[in-house]
C-alpha cells in the first residue's frame, strides 16, 4: 500500500496563546494524501470554534491589561508626581518606558524581537526627552550670532490675525460685501474693548476684557447670523441622508467612544494645568493668567466648528481626541485637572452620542452647515499670511533689510518648485533660514550684527 494513502490518521494539534496554557485538539482525519491532512466538516467547525475563542479571550485580556496599566501609570504616578513639583523629563521617561516595556511583554511574550523592540522603543525614548526642545536651544545660544529671541516674532502676528478669520469666511461663503461689514465690526469691536474694556466692579475687584478675544467673539456671531439666515440648501446632500449612507462611519466612532472620551479627557486635564490651549488668542491669555477670557475666546471657536467636525465625522468616520474642542474650554474654565478630565471625558461622550442629532439639526440650517469647509479655507488663509509676515519680522530683526531679501526669495523660489513646501511653513523656514545665513556671513567677516 502506497504510504501516501492511509484511511484513518490522529494528529494532536498545539495551540497556545499569551494568557492561556498550551492546550492540545485531536483531529482525526478522514485521509491523509501525502502528508496533506483533510479535515472534515464537523472537525473543522470544531478547530475553527475553538481558535475564534481563544482568539477573543486573548485580545479582551490583552486590551483590559493594557489600560489597566496605562490609567494606573497616568492617574496614579504621573499626574499625581507633576502636581507635587516633580522633574517633569524623568517622571515622563519613566512612565513611557515602563508602560512600553509591559505591553510589549504582555503582547509578544520574552522573545527576541520583544527585547529588541523594547530596547528600541526605550532608547526612542530617552533620546526624544533628551535632544528635545531644550537641546536645539542650547545649541542656538552656542551661535555667535544667536537668533532665537527673534524667533519669537514669528508667532507674533497670529494672535492678531486669528480674530479676523470669521470675516474671512463670510466673505468666501456670502461675498466680499458681507465679509468687509463683519471685518469692521470686528475692528470696531477690538477698538472698544481696547478704550473701554476695564470694567471696575468696586475698589479692588475690575474686570479686564481681552481686545482679540472680544473681536473674535463678536466676528463669530456676525458669521453664525448671516449663515442662519442662508435658507438655500441641497436636499441631496442632506446630513440626515449622510448619517444614513455612512451609518457604519458614525457606529465605527461610538465603537472607539470609551479611547476617544480618555483623550478628551488628558486635553482637559493638560488645559487646566497650563500645558496646552487650542488656539493662538487663548494660548497668550492662559500664559497671561486670564483663563476666563481664554474660556470665553476656546467657546467662540467651539461653537464655529461644530458644523466642521460633525459634518466631517461622519463622513470620514474620524473623530479628533478634542473632538469639537469643547474639551479645550471645560480645561479652561475648571484649575482642577481630575475634575476637568472627567467633565472632558464626559464632554466628549456627549458629543458622540449627540452626532446624529447635530447633524441632522443642522440641515434646518444649511448656511450654517456649509461653515464648515469655509472655516477650513479661512483659518488656512489668516495662518499663513500671519505667519508669512512673522517670518518677515523676525528676518528683519535679525538681518535687517537683508532677511526681507531672503524671505522674499525663499518665497517665490518655493512657488516655483515642482514640490513646493506648504504656505505656512515658509515664514518660519525662511526666518531660521536668515539665522543660519547670518552666522554663516559672520563666520566669513561679511556681516557684523548690530550692538
Amino acid at each position: 500500500m502506497d504510504k501516501c494513502l492511509q484511511n484513518t490518521v490522529y494528529r494532536p494539534m498545539k495551540i497556545r496563546t499569551v494568557f492561556s496554557k498550551t492546550d492540545w485538539l485531536g483531529v482525526k482525519n478522514t485521509a491523509v494524501t501525502c502528508g496533506t491532512y483533510q479535515f472534515n466538516n464537523g472537525k473543522k467547525k470544531q478547530l475553527r470554534g475553538i481558535i475564534l475563542y481563544i482568539r477573543l479571550i486573548q485580545k479582551i485580556e490583552i486590551f483590559l491589561e493594557k489600560w489597566k496599566i496605562i490609567v494606573i501609570c497616568l492617574f496614579g504616578v504621573l499626574l499625581p508626581s507633576l502636581m507635587k513639583g516633580a522633574n517633569t523629563l524623568l517622571m515622563t521617561f519613566i512612565v513611557c518606558a515602563y508602560v512600553a516595556v509591559v505591553s510589549l511583554t504582555i503582547v509578544g511574550g520574552v522573545r527576541k524581537k520583544t527585547v529588541c523592540a523594547m530596547l528600541g522603543a526605550v532608547a526612542g525614548t530617552a533620546l526624544a526627552l533628551l535632544f528635545g526642545l531644550q537641546v536645539i536651544i542650547d545649541l542656538f545660544n552656542l551661535l555667535p550670532v544667536n537668533f532665537l529671541g527673534s524667533l519669537g516674532q514669528v508667532s507674533a502676528g497670529i494672535t492678531l490675525a486669528f480674530a479676523i478669520f470669521p470675516a474671512v469666511t463670510v466673505a468666501l461663503q456670502f461675498g466680499a460685501a458681507k465679509g468687509i461689514i463683519t471685518a469692521v465690526v470686528t475692528l470696531l469691536v477690538r477698538q472698544i474693548v481696547e478704550t473701554y474694556g476695564k470694567i471696575a466692579l468696586d475698589a479692588e475687584h475690575t474686570i479686564s476684557l481681552n481686545k482679540d478675544g472680544m473681536a473674535l467673539l463678536a466676528g463669530m456671531i456676525i458669521m453664525l447670523v448671516f449663515a442662519a439666515m442662508d435658507k438655500e440648501g441641497n436636499d441631496q446632500n442632506s446630513n440626515e441622508m449622510l448619517t444614513q449612507i455612512f451609518a457604519d462611519k458614525v457606529a465605527r466612532i461610538r465603537k472607539y467612544m470609551p479611547v476617544l472620551a480618555l483623550m478628551g479627557g488628558l486635553i482637559a486635564a493638560g488645559t487646566s494645568m497650563s500645558i496646552m490651549a487650542g488656539d493662538p488668542i487663548s494660548l497668550g491669555l492662559l500664559a497671561e493668567g486670564d483663563r476666563v477670557n481664554a474660556g470665553l475666546t476656546a467657546l467662540a471657536r467651539a461653537i464655529g466648528f461644530i458644523p466642521l467636525v460633525a459634518t466631517t465625522a461622519i463622513t470620514t468616520g474620524v473623530y479628533a481626541p478634542a473632538g469639537m474642542t469643547f474639551v479645550f474650554v471645560i480645561g479652561l474654565l475648571i484649575p482642577n485637572p481630575f475634575i476637568a478630565l472627567i467633565a472632558g471625558a464626559a464632554c466628549i461622550c456627549v458629543e458622540i452620542l449627540l452626532l446624529n442629532v447635530i447633524a441632522k439639526g443642522l440641515d434646518k440650517f444649511p448656511g450654517i452647515k456649509r461653515c464648515g469647509d469655509n472655516i477650513r479655507t479661512a483659518m488656512s488663509y489668516v495662518i499663513d499670511i500671519a505667519l508669512l509676515i512673522g517670518g518677515i519680522l523676525a528676518a528683519q530683526a535679525i538681518m535687517p533689510t537683508t532677511g526681507l531679501f531672503i524671505i522674499v526669495a525663499f518665497w517665490c523660489i518655493n512657488k516655483c518648485s515642482k514640490k513646493p513646501l506648504v504656505s505656512m511653513a515658509v515664514g518660519p523656514l525662511g526666518a531660521i533660514l536668515v539665522g543660519l545665513i547670518a552666522n554663516v556671513l559672520f563666520l566669513l567677516s561679511l556681516y557684523t550684527p548690530a550692538a
